[in-house]
């Protein structure tokens, strides 16, 4: 594969045939065009956070508290992006984030964000409440790598069947995530009172589970009241509030995939998922979307690397908009980052196309950064990579 920054000659050199590009190169220019595009509680959806947002805000005023300090003259000319996190090779450390009810920002849904990042030999981590069920995505690219996000519902025996049911159709991890047991407070949606699964949009996994289908009193597709019912019994699984880390132990009884932890933001619940047999954990806040007032993601990474002390990989999520964000996460000692908001927007403007375009800018744009900052891969990267501001 050419090397991802190559993407900026491709685009010079077609502009000299008058071709510019059609889609926003930038985070916030994607963002600005949804808005102009998509119906306005489908970007409610996607762009809206907890409260009053500022936990949205601090995840990405986190990483302009860093900077990037460039080495020179280092022979940087061949790059290698690859790496693998938990047994999954990847062309580079970037993961596409679990984010639900994708059939209201574009019919392919789910199936063309899993197309997009096979096509660059990313990983995919669908979520439970895709639009698509977990085999039809896993068909869609059968060879790609992806792993399978769950969020553990009030029935065990659901939980259990799901996990059965994404280790036999090839995914190659379960990312549980542990920060939404109940939905955060919405402003945006509350406004427009929109709910995407109460319109069952984006309960797909559990309509077609065999433990949750025999709660049901007739199958959801026979009527419109047989749907509405379904709905019902979805409100009343989704979410476990009194799951603990105990719990976790069950997850290696129904599957032999490794289990990352995601939604750790302190030291001590890092320590508590090693001790309770988690592979990985991933630092996040959700995108904001759950604890307004909660630290930025980035700012809880340094503390979460030196507790697990190297036993683990750690992975961050929230706040990834630029290929010098993706170079700060790891230069603080994440493995790979998960991207989700900017592919959404890509998503909505142009399907799969638009996703590929956005995850192409960002490894573009990472590729480059990566080279110009001195280094030629991940493993040169540590915190002599970079500076707090206003930190001597």
């Amino acid at each position: 594969m050419a090397p991802f920054g190559d993407l900026v000659n491709e685009i010079y050199l077609r502009g000299l045939t008058g071709q510019r590009p059609d889609l926003p190169m930038t985070a916030d220019g994607l963002q600005a065009a949804a808005q102009a595009a998509l119906p306005v509680e489908v970007f409610s959806y996607v762009a809206g956070g907890a409260s009053t947002e500022r936990t949205v805000t601090a995840n990405q005023e986190a990483f302009a508290r860093w900077r990037i300090v460039p080495r020179m003259l280092r022979r940087v000319t061949e790059r290698d992006l690859s790496t693998s996190v938990l047994g999954t090779p990847m062309t580079a450390p970037v993961l596409t984030a679990p984010i639900g009810a994708l059939g209201l920002v574009h019919p392919d849904a789910d199936l063309a964000v899993t197309r997009a990042a096979a096509a660059l030999g990313l990983t995919s981590v669908l979520s439970t409440v895709s639009s698509i069920t977990l085999e039809d995505v896993a068909a869609a690219a059968p060879e790609a790598p992806r792993w399978f996000q769950l969020y553990w519902p009030r029935e065990v025996g659901l939980a259990e069947s799901l996990v059965r049911r994404a280790e036999a159709a090839g995914y190659r991890a379960i990312v549980v995530t542990v920060d939404t047991w109940s939905l955060g407070w919405r402003p945006r949606d509350l406004q427009l009172a929109h709910l995407p699964f109460l319109r069952a949009q984006g309960i797909a996994n559990y309509l077609s589970d065999p433990v949750f289908r025999a709660r049901l009193s007739a199958p959801p597709e026979e009527s419109a009241q047989a749907m509405e019912r379904a709905v019902r019994t979805w409100v009343e699984l989704f979410g476990n509030p009194v799951l603990g880390w105990s719990d976790l132990s069950l997850l290696h009884e129904w599957t032999r995939l490794p289990v990352l932890i995601k939604g750790i933001c302190h030291p001590d619940d890092a320590r508590a998922a090693l001790d309770h047999g988690a592979d990985a954990v991933v630092v996040s806040n959700h995108g904001g979307r759950q604890v307004d007032g909660a630290r930025a993601a980035l700012d809880c990474l340094p503390e979460v690397v030196a507790a697990v002390g190297g036993q683990v990989p750690v992975l961050l999520d929230s706040g990834i908009r630029c290929g010098a964000d993706v170079l700060i996460a790891l230069a603080l000692g994440a493995r790979a980052v998960l991207l989700g908001r900017p592919w959404v927007y890509g998503l909505g403007l142009a399907g799969q196309r638009g996703v590929e375009h956005v995850l192409r800018a960002l490894l573009g744009d990472f590729d480059l950064t990566l080279a110009l900052a001195g280094y030629t891969g991940m493993s040169e990267l540590g915190v002599h990579s970079v500076v707090r501001e206003g930190v001597s």
